[in-house]
């Protein structure tokens, strides 16, 4: 069927498809920059789901209740700022449109979290919405089974495209999805065969539908271009027939009405141009100049955006007639629960009077067996290495098709696939989700724990193995760049306790944290306590005076995690030899650099030899060692050049000259 008779057969739906067609080719020419192929290309799915299907109301962006409407495919920003802009959502006005993808406005060139109500993950970067949708679908079973279907019962909407199941996350979340039977997840496919290099066929021939199909999913398939088969696909896909996650493959033409460029990779990623737009006008049938849209079909629109207000009305009601309303209430805000506090503070004094000599990983584990019954909203995981990182307490319970009340996740081997889901699960409301794998495998983890610092995220991460201290399993396993890499993402905490008292400390700062994600770089082997203290959390200044010079200090030992023992014993023979040594534990550089130039300079005094002490490379120490009243005459820095090896833990830290004998040595050149 041709776009004419396509018109002719319903002018409705046409007219309000057309609408979004005609404000993305508008704007993505007026910014001469941008992808209108995709919005054109999907409007016809995006208006019978926002007009038959989508539970929301667009007075109330933040209704918990709503359906989750997540384009994967944000290349294609323009579909979701036009829907956001002719449903009525406040914030989406007709000028932010006119400036799509300039300096100020909301309407960034990919979709961006917390710009603009509406828009549900930061998407972009391919294959990153799928893979948090999942994060989603797993939240809303969970509350479903804490609170009741009554207060949480809705469904997580994706459109994705060829792109995004071309990416490997994608993998790793649609197996994760279909394992779980995540029934309420939908993907809506956007199969229109184009990349920006040609036709897919030059790059892949996966058969997707078998592919998901195999993975656990329900498969379906309508004409992306005939309203009623969308509807009867969807219609299907919302019935939950089954307790299976559904695909759905919309077979759509990019560029759609585009006279040249349509069906080509012409349509995706550039402007039509003022000729080609002309056209397509034409074509559509639509007469109106740029960002122009008639009285009658933007008031056809504002209905849609509000057919939910009853729906959410009713909601509201129920919630307000529930038993546990109050910590309903506080569980969807994302506020911090009262119990957290004294939780540390006991733990902490237990510490202290018993000054256990334990790795960090365990002694977060031991974190986690008093906050975890404290705090009902913690979801766990591990990327299958729950004995390794210590993840589980016993209390969780395992998240399963049978059990969605447990509050602990087998993710399998999907770093990435788990970090996409955990920001998925912050992102749904009613949960602080914590996963585990080894701090090397940030690595496979990276692109979903950007997002996490690119959207202000607290979840945490839960890094274990983080150094050359693992010992046998080798450089293969062994971190020693890694802690740079986290230090270097702008907007992440990332925090290397010595012990337990600091790694208690440096959970509480996570676990209250709003806008930042964490990671806790955590070791493999035993460590004594070194805090002598329990008091203030000291790891919130990111660096303090561990032990104290005899004297005005003429040596200052930097150190973190598990060479904070190293520095404490160096200071022992400086001290013994009449060299005053100042030892300062560095839990979190990012919360140090936080404080202010007085608390700093009381911590590191110039005039002093400086030495910092990590089984990792030097790049994060210079600004520790060369600035802050530093000078590189007088500082050093004991720790890794290059990769590990695989031996004992003992026989590494030796070899690579990272013990209190090469520090006091250092430290004596230093001082000439």
């Amino acid at each position: 069927m041709d776009i004419a008779d396509r018109r002719k057969a319903n002018p409705d739906h046409w007219r309000l498809a057309a609408a979004i067609r005609a404000l993305s080719m508008d704007a993505v020419e007026a910014a001469n920059s941008g992808h209108p192929g995709m919005p054109m290309g999907m409007a016809d799915v995006a208006t019978v789901l926002f007009r038959n299907h989508l539970k929301f109301d667009a007075s109330a962006p933040n209704w918990f209740d709503r359906d989750r409407f997540v384009l994967s495919a944000g290349h294609g920003s323009m579909l979701i700022y036009s829907l956001l802009h002719l449903t009525g959502y406040e914030q989406m006005s007709l000028d932010q449109i006119r400036n799509f993808r300039q300096w100020g406005a909301i309407t960034a060139g990919h979709p961006e979290y917390g710009h603009v109500e509406g828009v549900e993950t930061t998407t972009g970067p391919l294959g990153q919405g799928i893979a948090t949708a999942v994060g989603f679908a797993i939240a809303e079973e969970a509350m479903r089974a804490q609170y009741g279907a009554d207060l949480c019962s809705h469904k997580t909407w994706v459109i994705a495209g060829d792109g995004c199941l071309m990416e490997g996350i994608s993998q790793e979340a649609i197996a994760l999805a279909g394992h779980q039977k995540l029934k309420n997840l939908i993907v809506l496919w956007d199969n229109n065969d184009i990349t920006i290099d040609g036709r897919v066929s030059l790059s892949d021939n996966t058969d997707q539908l078998k592919r998901f199909e195999a993975s656990g999913w329900r498969v379906l398939a309508c004409d992306g271009h005939d309203a009623a088969d969308i509807d009867r696909a969807l219609t299907d896909a919302a019935s939950g027939a089954d307790d299976r996650p559904v695909l759905v493959s919309c077979k759509t033409i990019i560029g759609y009405g585009a006279p040249k460029k349509q069906d080509s990779s012409g349509a995706h990623g550039s402007p039509l141009g003022a000729e080609e737009i002309a056209a397509t006008r034409a074509a559509y049938g639509w007469e109106h100049g740029p960002f122009v849209i008639p009285e009658d079909i933007l008031a056809d629109w504002r209905a849609i955006g509000s057919r939910g207000k009853t729906a959410r009305m009713e909601w509201a009601t129920r919630v307000d007639a529930a038993e546990n309303r109050d910590e309903f209430a506080r569980r969807i805000s994302g506020e911090g629960s009262d119990k957290l506090a004294p939780t540390i503070a006991a733990l902490k004094d237990q510490a202290i009077t018993s000054k256990p000599k334990i790795a960090t990983r365990r002694a977060s584990e031991m974190v986690l067996e008093v906050v975890n019954p404290a705090l009902p909203e913690t979801l766990g995981g591990s990327a299958d290495l729950t004995g390794s990182n210590n993840t589980k307490t016993k209390d969780l319970g395992i998240f399963s098709p049978e059990n969605r009340t447990g509050r602990y996740i087998h993710y399998g081997i999907r770093e990435h696939g788990m970090a996409a889901a955990m920001n998925g699960i912050w992102l749904h409301g009613g949960f602080r989700p914590y996963g585990g794998t080894f701090m090397c495998f940030t690595d496979y983890a990276r692109g979903a724990m950007r997002l996490s610092a690119l959207m202000g995220l607290p979840v945490v991460y839960v890094m274990t193995h983080d150094s050359i201290g693992l010992g046998e399993d080798g450089p293969t396993h062994q971190p020693v760049e890694h802690l740079a890499i986290c230090r270097a993402t702008p907007n992440t905490l990332t925090f290397r306790p010595c012990d337990l008292v600091e790694t208690a400390e440096a959970w509480e700062i996570a676990l209250s944290e709003d806008t930042s994600p964490s990671v806790l770089a955590l070791s493999r082997q035993n460590l004594p306590t070194l805090r002598e203290t329990a008091g203030e959390n000291l790891t919130a200044k990111g660096a303090y005076v561990l032990r104290e010079a005899s004297s005005d200090a003429k040596v200052v030992l930097m150190a973190t995690g598990s060479e904070v023992e190293i520095a404490v014993a160096a200071r022992e023979t400086l001290e013994a030899q009449g060299v005053p040594t100042r030892v300062v534990s560095v839990p979190s550089m990012e919360l140090f650099r936080a404080q202010d130039a007085d608390y700093r300079a009381s911590v590191l005094p110039a005039g002093t030899v400086r030495v910092a002490i990590e089984a990792a490379v030097r790049q994060p120490w210079e600004w520790l060692l060369l600035g802050e009243r530093g000078r590189e005459e007088t500082s050093g820095f004991i720790g890794m050049t290059g990769f590990g090896a695989s031996a004992p833990a003992p026989t590494l830290y030796k070899e690579f000259g990272i013990t209190a004998e090469d520090t006091v040595a250092l430290a004596r050149k230093l001082l000439g």
